[in-house]
């Protein structure tokens, strides 16, 4: 994890902003210090890991109250302001693409402490945990932002396709598969906030098809971006550009090739491995993505699909996405990652669980 931190720390050498460059160190200090502080607390419990756990779904569960109530306060401008590509007013300092991802990962945690401790609840405990899950899930298609719907999805798809393997019993279970794929039919029908943000979403996709600059264009200004991060990444392939430079360099590559480009659209490359890319060039790149990849294979999580889940999550946040460039995201990818870790190594295994209730 702590790569994430030393790469940008040895850009610094090529960097010529120190300025912008010892901003983004300093944002990405959590990925050394949490690390360290998480290597001593090895006399936690599955109990203390457990009450984490609560207190993390209680602080999510509150901001989730808190942003619907700001919704409801004037429900029909927010569902107006969906069609050009505005969404309800969230915690984390309005960043709904962090937000939902926590509310992702919220909901994969009730759904753990379901399966794993929900015949050891009280029943109290158990239709509260019930109640979290189906909130938590209606409001990602309230939000209908796509970093949190797409972790949902596809993490609860595979959760399923593997319960299908593993139990043998497609029939008996094959209506979870089901139950999720209507899903997005029926939050079209019951959400408008949902609706227009498809309908915008595809209104926005078919300017990309000339790969024209348009705007205010949220996908297209994404992809240019992205492109922009490549452009940079093969131009300076053994090293990148230093990361305090990344932002300089993409603004030339768009003065060049679209000129006519507004100051707000000028983004940085919107995907975490063209941000690695263009910093330090390729071996960032492969760096960057062994990162992501390796705590699929960590033992003693091997056979952890609660463990795996929650990665796919982080992983598919980052294609699209630069959560590791804001304080918010930094910390989110740090503690949940760490906690998990921790945590799941003091509790049953999945397969262990399902073959005690055969």
């Amino acid at each position: 994890m702590s790569l994430l931190l030393l790469l940008p720390l040895v850009s610094g050498f090529w960097s010529q902003d120190i300025a912008t460059w010892s901003q983004i160190l300093r944002i990405k200090l959590p990925l050394l210090l949490l690390p360290v502080c998480f290597a001593g607390l090895n006399y936690f419990t599955d109990k203390d890991w457990q009450r984490i756990a609560f207190a993390f779904l209680i602080l999510v569960i509150v901001g989730t109250g808190w942003s619907l109530w700001r919704y409801l306060e004037d429900a029909n401008s927010v569902q107006e302001a969906y069609l050009r590509a505005q969404t309800i007013e969230t915690p984390l300092g309005n960043d709904h693409v962090r937000f939902s991802l926590l509310v992702s990962i919220a909901t994969l945690t009730s759904g753990f402490l379901l399966l794993t401790k929900g015949k050891t609840f009280q029943r109290r405990i158990v239709v509260a945990l019930l109640a979290i899950t189906f909130i938590l899930v209606a409001y990602l298609h309230v939000l209908a932002a796509r970093t949190g719907l797409i972790c949902f999805y596809f993490s609860t798809l595979v959760f399923i396709i593997w319960v299908l393997w593993r139990q043998r019993k497609i029939p008996r279970y094959s209506w979870l598969l089901f139950i999720v794929l209507l899903l997005p039919f029926i939050s079209w029908m019951a959400f408008p906030t949902f609706k227009n943000r498809i309908s915008y979403i595809k209104y926005d996709l078919s300017f990309l098809k000339n790969d024209n600059y348009r705007s205010g264009s949220n996908d297209g200004n994404r992809l240019i971006s992205i492109k922009a991060g490549w452009r940079l990444q093969n131009n300076h392939p053994l090293t990148g550009v230093g990361f305090g430079d990344i932002k300089n360099e993409t603004d030339k590559l768009y003065q060049r090739k679209y000129p006519q480009m507004i100051k707000a659209d000028k983004i940085l490359p919107s995907s975490e491995w063209m941000i690695y890319g263009a910093g330090t060039g390729w071996p960032g790149f492969i760096l960057f993505s062994m990162v992501m990849l390796i705590p699929f294979f960590i033992a003693p999580l091997q056979k952890q699909i609660a463990w795996r889940l929650l990665n796919i999550s982080i992983v598919l946040s980052y294609v699209f996405d630069i959560g590791l460039e804001v304080q918010y995201g930094v910390f989110i990818h740090a503690f949940i990652l760490l906690w998990w870790y921790k945590w799941l190594g003091s509790v049953p295994k999945f397969h262990e669980i399902a073959k005690n209730n055969e």
